[in-house]
């Protein structure tokens, strides 16, 4: 069988990556799962600078999942390049950064220097990101704010970047199509769904930044539809996420448009997650006479 897949140039061993924010740039999870199994790593996101992050607390769980509030905490560019590219480099698989900022000019940057540093494969622009320029609203909202973005970070690098989107919005599509417009190579979807949750007892929110992404199983439907409606709208691969738990919940994704999927809660509640949905899908392949997973892609069309 083969399970091999090509996004912007890049061949990914077979269709499975991890989330970006959920196993951080994988030195705590390498005790745990071998990466070189994987077909890609996705990291956290990286800032020009050191960003704090939102007050705690930052994380509860919820009926069928997670609110996360994190607020993109990360240590900046120049500490992720002295402390995880060394070992990002040696890791026999697909690596790709997730990159992030309040301006056009802060994904630049970033940019440019995860290209010059080397031991990157591909980057992720994640637009959910809130435009200081705008009032705080998030590119991915706007389809003129995440035509600027992507377009700027293409000229910016020789790297294959992948857009992420936000589910967020009232035309899905419309985003997408604004994002390969501009030249991304490929797009991931979807990020997280704003929600929030109420202690009764206190009587105030949960999360102290009173609103946060709800991810986990919960939303798999809603990303389903997202992934579907997109790979309607463009022809660039499209890596699916949101609420993969097993190989099957992966092969869904697949049929609906993905090329790829990347599996983030599970890897909170399973650490070897990524692993389990990448031995389902061969199983399910096995099971229905499929001897190569791009026959998949796109066939609930």
């Amino acid at each position: 069988m083969n399970l091999s897949i090509n996004i912007g140039g890049v061949t990914w061993k077979n269709p499975v990556t991890t989330a970006s924010g959920t196993v951080n740039s994988g030195k705590e999870y390498s005790e745990y799962i071998d990466f070189g199994q994987l077909g890609a790593i996705t990291t956290k996101g990286v800032a020009p600078t050191e960003w704090l992050g939102n007050p705690t607390p930052r994380v509860v769980e919820t009926y069928g999942g997670m609110l996360n509030a994190i607020g993109l905490q990360n240590a900046g560019v120049s500490a992720f390049i002295q402390n995880d590219v060394p070992f990002l480099q040696n890791l026999d698989t697909v690596v790709i950064v997730n990159i992030c900022g309040r301006t056009a000019e802060d994904f630049v940057q970033v940019a440019q220097e995860l290209t010059e540093a080397g031991g990157v494969d591909m980057l992720e622009v994640n637009v959910s990101c809130p435009n200081v320029k705008e009032g705080g609203v998030a590119f991915a909202q706007d389809p003129k704010a995440t035509r600027e973005i992507v377009s700027k970070v293409k000229k910016s690098t020789n790297l294959p970047i992948i857009t992420k989107l936000s589910p967020n919005v009232t035309n899905i599509a419309e985003i997408a199509k604004a994002a390969e417009e501009a030249g991304s190579d490929a797009l991931s979807l979807i990020n997280t769904l704003l929600g929030m949750k109420i202690d009764i007892r206190t009587r105030k929110p949960v999360l102290g930044n009173t609103m946060g992404g709800l991810s986990g199983p919960a939303i798999k439907p809603v990303a389903i539809r997202c992934v579907y409606q997109a790979y309607k709208a463009v022809k660039i691969p499209i890596i699916g996420m949101g609420g993969i738990m097993t190989g099957d919940d992966a092969i869904e994704f697949i049929i609906a448009g993905a090329t790829a999927v990347a599996v983030g809660t599970a890897n909170f509640t399973n650490p070897h997650a990524t692993i389990d949905v990448i031995n389902g899908i061969t199983t399910y392949m096995q099971n229905h006479g499929i001897t190569d997973i791009n026959d998949l892609i796109g066939i609930a069309h």
